[in-house]
C-alpha cells in the first residue's frame, strides 16, 4: 500500500488535504504525538496480563494459571477480531449512530490518512491503539469463568462478545457518527466502553455459570492463595494506566499531563479509602484491600480523566473507594457467585466515574490540548450533562446484560461451546482439567507426602487404579468429591 505523506524540514510528517472551503492545503502530523500514542499503546498492553495476575493471585492457586493464560489469549484473540473486522464495525468514517459498516475490512485503508479520533495522528496510530482498548475489555469480563468455566469455548465467546457488544459501544461512545457522541456524551478513555460493558458481562456470565461448588460454605471462605500476584497485576495496571488515560489525548500536551496526575491521585486516594474501610472490620491494613481500592479509582477516574482537575479527582477516590467497597456486598444480597467482584470494581465504578463527570467536567481543562470545546458539567452550570451521563451509562449497562446473557445461553444450546466445566474440572482445578500445566510445582510436593505405594506409577495402592495428579491438590484446597451442581448450565 502506498503512501502519500512526505517529511518537513523539522522531521514532521506532512500529508496533503483540503480545509473547510475545498482548498488544498497541507497536514502535519507531529512525531511527539505519534510517539506517545505508541508509548502509551505499549503501556495498555501490560495491563492484560496485569488483569491475569491481578484475578490470579485471588483465586486458589489450582486454578492460578488459567487466568493469566486466558489473559493472553485475550489479546490474541481481539487482535485477530479488530484487524478482521473489529476496527471497521467500531471507527469507520461512514458508520451509523450504532455500529460502523466493513470499509475497513482486514484494515484495508488504514494507514496514513488522518484517523476519526484526531487528526493529529494517522488512522494506523489509532488503531493499534484502540486494539489494546478492545484487547484488555473483554477479559475484565471473562474473569467471571474463574474456577468454573471451560477455556476453549472462552476463545469464540470473546470473538463474538467483542462483535457484538464491544465494538457497538466504542462506536456510540467514540465515533464522532455515534448517538451518545453526537448527544454530547464525555467520556474520555473508557467508562461506559471498557468498565461498564465488561463488568456487567461479568455479572450475566456468572449469573448464567451459576455457583461453584461448595459456595456458602467454609470451603470457599479462603484468602487469596498469592497476594504478591495481587499486588503486582495492580502495580501493572497502575503503571498501564497512565498510557490507558493520558494517552487518549491522542496528543502529547497539557491535557494528557493533567490525565495521568488525576489518574494517579486518583488511585492513591482510591486505595487508602477502600483499606481505610476495611480497617474498621478486621484492624488490618489489608494489601488486598488496598489494591482493589486503587483498582476502582482507576475505574472511576477513567471516563472523567481528561475532564476534571486534581482537587475533584481526590473526591472520586473516596467516593470510588467508598462505593465500590460496599458494592461487595451486592453478591450476597442477589445470590450471584461474582468471585472476583467484577461487577463491584468496573460496573459500579464506570457507573460513578460517568455521573461524576456529569458533575465535575471543566470546558477550561477539556480545553488544554487547544481542540476540545465542551459545556462542562455542573461546575459549569451545564446541568443537562449529567442527564447524558446518566442515559449512556445505562444503556451500555442495559445492552451489555442483554447481550451477553443471549451469547451465554446460544452457546449453552449450541454442541460443543457450553461455558461451564464439569464438576470433576472443577475438582481437579481448572489449570491442570482444562491446561495440563500448573502455576505451581506444588503437585509433586503433596505427593511426596502420600504413602509411597501411591507415588511414580500414578497408581493407588495394589489396586491399579488410576489416579489424578492433582487429586490431592484439591482435597488439600478442602473439596469433597460429590456434590451436586447448582446451575441450569451445568446440567
Amino acid at each position: 500500500m502506498t503512501v502519500n505523506i512526505s517529511y518537513d524540514s523539522a522531521g514532521s510528517i506532512t500529508y496533503p488535504t483540503t480545509d473547510e472551503d475545498g482548498n488544498a492545503t497541507t497536514g502535519v502530523y507531529s512525531p511527539g504525538d505519534i510517539a506517545w500514542v505508541l508509548a502509551s499503546t505499549a503501556l495498555v498492553w501490560i495491563m492484560i496480563p496485569g488483569v491475569g495476575f491481578f484475578y490470579s493471585g485471588l483465586l486458589r492457586r489450582k486454578n492460578a494459571l488459567s487466568m493469566i493464560h486466558l489473559s493472553m489469549l485475550a489479546l490474541a484473540v481481539v487482535s485477530f477480531q479488530w484487524w478482521f473486522w473489529g476496527y471497521s464495525l467500531a471507527f469507520s468514517e461512514d458508520a451509523s449512530v450504532f455500529i460502523g459498516d466493513m470499509k475497513h475490512f482486514a484494515l484495508r485503508g488504514v494507514l496514513d490518512a488522518p484517523s476519526v479520533g484526531s487528526s493529529r495522528i494517522p488512522a494506523i496510530v489509532f488503531c493499534v491503539y484502540q486494539l489494546m482498548f478492545a484487547a484488555i475489555t473483554p477479559i475484565l469480563a471473562v474473569g467471571a469463568i474463574a474456577e468454573r468455566g471451560r477455556l476453549g469455548p472462552m476463545l469464540l465467546f470473546i470473538f463474538i462478545w467483542t462483535t457484538i457488544v464491544y465494538d457497538p459501544i466504542a462506536c456510540w461512545t467514540w465515533n464522532p457518527n455515534g448517538w451518545v457522541f453526537n448527544l454530547g456524551g464525555l467520556d474520555f478513555a473508557g467508562g461506559t466502553p471498557v468498565h461498564i460493558s465488561s463488568g456487567t458481562a461479568g455479572f450475566a456470565i456468572s449469573l448464567y455459570l451459576g455457583k461453584r461448588r461448595g459456595y456458602g460454605t467454609e470451603r470457599l471462605a479462603y484468602k487469596p492463595h498469592n497476594t504478591t500476584y495481587v499486588v503486582l497485576g495492580t502495580v501493572f495496571l497502575w503503571f498501564g494506566w497512565f498510557g490507558f488515560n493520558g494517552g487518549s489525548a491522542l496528543s502529547a500536551n497539557l491535557r494528557a499531563a493533567q490525565a495521568c496526575i488525576v489518574t494517579n491521585l486518583c488511585a492513591s486516594v482510591s486505595g487508602l479509602t477502600w483499606m481505610l474501610w476495611d480497617w474498621r472490620l478486621e484492624r488490618k491494613w489489608s494489601a488486598v484491600g488496598f489494591c482493589s481500592g486503587a483498582i476502582a479509582g482507576l475505574v472511576a477516574i477513567t471516563p472523567a480523566s481528561g475532564f476534571v482537575g486534581s482537587s475533584s479527582s481526590v473526591l472520586f477516590g473516596v467516593v470510588a473507594g467508598t462505593l465500590c467497597n460496599f458494592a461487595t456486598q451486592l453478591k450476597f444480597l442477589v445470590g450471584v457467585d461474582d468471585c472476583l467482584d467484577i461487577f463491584a470494581s468496573h460496573a459500579i465504578g464506570g457507573v460513578i466515574g460517568n455521573l461524576m463527570t456529569g458533575l465535575f467536567a471543566e470546558k477550561a481543562i477539556a480545553f488544554y490540548d487547544g481542540l476540545t470545546v465542551i459545556d462542562g458539567g455542573w461546575l459549569d452550570h451545564n446541568y443537562r450533562q449529567l442527564g447524558i451521563q446518566l442515559a449512556d451509562s445505562v444503556t451500555g449497562l442495559a445492552w451489555s446484560f442483554v447481550v451477553t446473557t443471549i451469547i451465554c445461553w446460544a452457546m449453552h444450546l449450541t454442541p460443543w461451546t457450553r461455558l461451564r466445566a464439569t464438576e470433576d474440572s472443577e475438582i481437579l482445578g481448572i489449570d491442570d482439567a482444562e491446561m495440563g500445566e500448573f502455576a505451581y510445582d506444588y503437585v509433586g510436593l503433596e505427593a511426596e507426602l502420600l504413602p509411597r505405594e501411591q507415588r511414580h506409577d500414578g497408581t493407588v495402592g495394589g489396586n491399579r487404579e488410576p489416579r489424578h495428579h492433582a487429586h490431592a491438590a484439591g482435597v488439600a484446597e478442602g473439596e469433597a468429591v460429590g456434590s451436586q451442581g447448582n446451575s441450569v448450565a451445568e446440567k
